[in-house]
């Protein structure tokens, strides 16, 4: 079973993301007002370089200015501006939810998957093995497993009808 992986980063680390398989896609989460250019410029041209995706958390018009791979949603974001963007073929657009209500918000953002949380990480938006899978249920787009995903618990996630899988500390290790 293939399932794309994505690392969400905070910082730019190229020594450690170069350990990783190139399979990976990097999701930059930096939830600042303002974002440094050219820090994202040169995330960008190493993960070219290492042939990954690299996806810009929470500003789809950056993104697409930069050329890269995509934008990440994050839950908390509702907004819809975006699908008045000129969005290019190769262009993907992702997001994350916690509930339903959520995922009809990101259907209506037209992500292409949704990163659904948390299945196995205790924090208030828990939900847990079973909760997870009868939630993943109720969309159509592709699904991604976050939080909490390590390596005792990355058999159970074989038994999801899920597209990968996404996280901080399981590429950390």
């Amino acid at each position: 079973m293939h399932l794309n992986k994505y690392y969400f980063i905070n910082k730019f680390n190229p020594d450690h993301i170069k350990k990783l398989d190139k399979n990976i896609s990097i999701i930059y989460r930096n939830y600042k007002s303002s974002h440094d250019l050219n820090l994202i410029i040169k995330i960008r041209d190493f993960c070219k370089k290492q042939s990954r995706n690299f996806y810009l958390a929470n500003n789809v018009k950056l993104a697409l200015k930069c050329n890269l791979n995509g934008a990440y949603i994050p839950s908390f974001n509702k907004d819809l501006k975006h699908l008045n963007y000129k969005i290019k073929p190769d262009f993907s657009i992702i997001g994350s939810a916690h509930n339903l209500k959520e995922i009809r918000i990101k259907e209506a953002q037209n992500v292409s998957k949704i990163f659904i949380s948390s299945i196995f990480k205790f924090e208030k938006n828990y939900l847990g093995f079973y909760k997870f899978k009868n939630l993943s249920k109720n969309t159509k787009k592709k699904v991604i497993a976050l939080g909490g995903i390590n390596k005792n618990n990355f058999k159970k996630i074989s038994l999801l009808n899920i597209d990968g899988f996404a996280g901080i500390g399981y590429f950390e290790r």
